[in-house]
């Protein structure tokens, strides 16, 4: 009867649409079409599979998962993921197998979200932006057999990458490359805009003081010649 009761607190404690269960001798817990727009707070820290598949979960914070030190697989696919902080997955590097993040709504994800994990990772069916961040994630990540030609360019600075898979285009094009020779032509752009700059303002310096002085020489030749001696005398001692 205790134990009864301690079952029945336990699913209690449960979101609605989230049941733990066994499969093949793992410890699963199941939250597919639960509508969660989190992930849940009380998921039992012995679940190896976790499926919350199928919900409406927009962001995983940091930190999301750190209480489930025994989690094998992972399945956060068909949801509204648009954004993974720094740290979400921390604590799962040495032991998580499988990461699925198929079907969201991720535009861009830092290599430092995942590139610390082992695990197979499956990121087709997103609204890619095709850029230096991306080429750096396929390149830090072991993408899930079979998933690397879902991984389709959404947007790209070219047209014609536009809805071709990434790993197709990054055969061809380095991101990478194009963005570090964008920088340097700015930097060497600005560079040559101050020294323009500079040497606009050393010729002007050097014009306004050649026209001081001729003004100076014609005033001294107007003057009669005794107090032009003079003045010249003057001037002669001022800059000895």
């Amino acid at each position: 009867l205790l134990l009864a009761a301690s079952c029945v607190r336990a699913a209690a404690a449960f979101p609605p649409g989230c049941y733990p269960a066994e499969e093949g001798g793992l410890k699963t817990f199941r939250c597919s079409h639960a509508r969660l727009t989190e992930v849940p707070k009380d998921i039992p820290n012995d679940t190896h599979k976790l499926y919350l598949d199928s919900n409406r979960i927009p962001f995983l914070p940091r930190d999301a998962f750190r209480d489930l030190p025994l989690l094998l697989e992972l399945d956060l696919s068909h949801n509204s993921i648009a954004g993974v902080e720094s740290g979400a997955f921390r604590g799962l590097a040495d032991q998580l197998r499988s990461l699925d993040l198929s079907s969201n709504r991720l535009v861009s994800l830092s290599k430092e979200a995942v590139g610390h994990l082992k695990a197979k990772v499956n990121l087709s069916d997103n609204p890619w932006l095709c850029d230096c961040r991306l080429q750096e994630l396929i390149r830090a990540v072991a993408l899930a057999a079979g998933s690397a030609g879902g991984i389709v360019c959404d947007a790209a600075a070219r047209e014609e990458h536009v809805g071709k898979a990434f790993l197709q285009v990054i055969a061809h094009t380095d991101f990478c490359n194009a963005y570090k020779r964008t920088t340097d032509i700015a930097m060497l752009v600005t560079m040559f805009g101050w020294f323009a700059m500079v040497i606009s303002y050393l010729v002007y310096y050097v014009r306004q003081n050649q026209e001081d002085a001729r003004r100076h020489l014609e005033y001294l030749k107007s003057l009669p010649s005794k107090q032009r001696r003079s003045e010249e005398s003057s001037t002669i001692s001022t800059v000895v």
